[in-house]
């Protein structure tokens, strides 16, 4: 008699563990999302050279905002644009605009 008792009990609470995980309460509203571009962000225009790094610029700018790159690597990042911005400030648009391929391809922005 016993055994059938402690078996029809262990079979009920077995049964109710689903239902348990059903009935769980939200803990309050999620929270927006903070690592997601600004709806303000606007990419800059243009073409050659000075646009492209403004381009960049921009782009850096906002993944360290939303913590999708750390400011070691922005640094880095924003030197290697510091020396295509010379090239491009020197008339060499070419060398410019290939300086920030090669940067975007060192770090993953192909």
């Amino acid at each position: 008699m016993m055994k059938n008792a402690i078996r029809s009990l262990c079979l009920t609470g077995l049964a109710a563990l689903p239902l348990a995980a059903c009935n769980q309460t939200a803990s309050g509203p999620t929270p927006a999302n903070t690592s997601v571009t600004p709806s303000s962000f606007r990419m800059p225009e243009g073409s050659g050279c000075g646009a492209e790094i403004a381009r960049y610029r921009a782009v850096m700018s906002n993944d360290l905002a939303m913590g999708h790159v750390g400011q070691s690597v922005y640094n880095r990042v924003d030197k290697e644009i510091g020396q295509a911005e010379a090239a491009c400030a020197a008339g060499r648009d070419a060398e410019a605009q290939r300086m920030i391929r090669a940067t975007k391809a060192r770090h993953g922005y192909v």
